[in-house]
Order: structure tokens, then sequence, then C-alpha cells
């Protein structure tokens, strides 16, 4: 299975916008053959930790939002992360994934919050699996895969590949981004697929790098620092 991981500069708290340009790159990923595309963290509305405070409308109402139709549309499958309601006054910041054909394969909402989230977000409190041509998926949201029993139950549970949508800045972040993900794979034997910001994101400007790791820790794809795009490996199915 051909795997691609966005990265892209989101427009502030436009949800339409940046729906319509995670539309255009999952477009893009499948005419390059990729049958799933992961997104950074709060993709549709960029890192606006403000704006999501004060505008709850930013926030999706569920799996079936329409604002989501496009990307459900895209004909490949997507994880996509966004701000979601919850039952709770605060919204998650959860990955919401989907098959080529547009049908809710799972959620998965952000265990554990960093920082200034913790006030802004309820955080989840079960693991994200899921499974797509033969393969079996785990998921974490930026900071959760800073902790290790995070991917060390899903590699337990028979997962071959961990997708993470995050952010990480220029500066430490590009450190943590070069460090983590490899060490997470040689570590549970998993294939990391990171997607990333790129350009400003918030209080931050995302240092890219967007990239695919093997279960031994090396780079298989990667993208530059600037631009706006995917990039693609291969994954196979055992």
């Amino acid at each position: 299975m051909k795997i691609a991981a966005a990265q892209l500069t989101c427009i502030p708290a436009d949800v339409t916008a940046n729906a319509a340009h995670a539309t255009a790159l999952a477009a893009r990923a499948r005419n390059e053959g990729a049958e799933l595309v992961v997104f950074p963290e709060l993709t549709l509305t960029g890192y606006e930790l403000e704006a999501l405070t004060a505008d709850p409308s930013l926030w999706m109402s569920g799996a079936d939002d329409p604002r989501l139709d496009g990307l459900r549309s895209a004909g490949t499958a997507v994880a996509v992360n966004v701000a979601l309601r919850t039952p709770h006054p605060l919204p998650a910041i959860a990955t919401l994934v989907y098959d080529a054909d547009g049908a809710h394969l799972t959620t998965y909402a952000k265990q554990h919050l960093y920082q200034h989230e913790q006030g802004a977000f309820t955080p989840g409190t079960t693991d994200g699996r899921f499974e797509l041509g033969g393969i079996r998926f785990s998921l974490g949201v930026c900071f959760d895969n800073h902790f290790p029993d995070l991917p060390a139950r899903g590699a337990a549970d028979g997962c071959r590949v961990h997708l993470a949508g995050s952010l990480y800045g220029t500066g430490g972040g590009i450190t943590e981004r070069a460090t983590v993900y490899p060490a997470m794979a040689k570590e549970h034997g998993l294939y990391v697929v990171l997607a990333n910001h790129v350009g400003p994101a918030g209080p931050w400007t995302g240092c890219g790098g967007a990239a695919v790791w093997a279960p031994d820790g090396t780079l298989l794809a990667e993208a530059d620092a600037h631009t706006q795009t995917v990039t693609t490996a291969d994954v196979p199915a055992a």
C-alpha cells in the first residue's frame, strides 16, 4: 500500500478554505497512487487555539459534518485531524479516518494534551485502531507520540503502521521530529507516518518534513521544509 503524508500551511480559522486545500492534496496523493493520506494536527482550522476557544462553529459536529464532504469524496482514504464536538463543554483534538468510499472507519481523540491545550480541549480516553487493505493501523496526535506506551499498545495489538498528525515548529521542533519518530519506528517495529504543518501555524512556524520511516528507523520518504505537498512511501501488507 502506498501511503502519503501531507504538509500544508493552514489559513487561520478558515474551515472552508482549509478543507478545499486538504481535498486538493488528497487528490494529488490519489493521483500519485496513494491509498491513504494523513494530514497534520488541526488541519481544518490551523493551530488557532484562541479562535477555537471563542468560536464553537469551528468545531466539527461529528464524522458526518458536511464540511468534510470534499475530503470524504477525494477517492482515497484520509486521516484528518480536527476540533471535534464532544458530550463535554470542550472539543477534542480528534483524527477522523475515512476509507476511499467515504465511509467512517474510526475516530481517535488526542489523549496527551500539550500545556495550554489542557484548558481548551477534552482529552481522549481510548486508543484508535483501524484496518485498511489488510494492514492494521494505530493513531497518535503530536504530543501523544512522546509517550512510548501508545505505539507499544498498537504494536501489541497487531498494528503495522502508526499514523501521526502533528505540529512541529522550527527550532526545537526540528530536533524532536528527527529523533522521536525514527526511534519510535525502531523500538516498536512499526512503519511511522508523520504529517506536519509548514509555514505559519498559530504561535509557531511549522518545519515541514512530513515523512515515512521503516520499522528499522530508516527514512523512506521526506518532504522539504517549505513546500505544501504530499510525500509517499510503499508499505507492504506483511
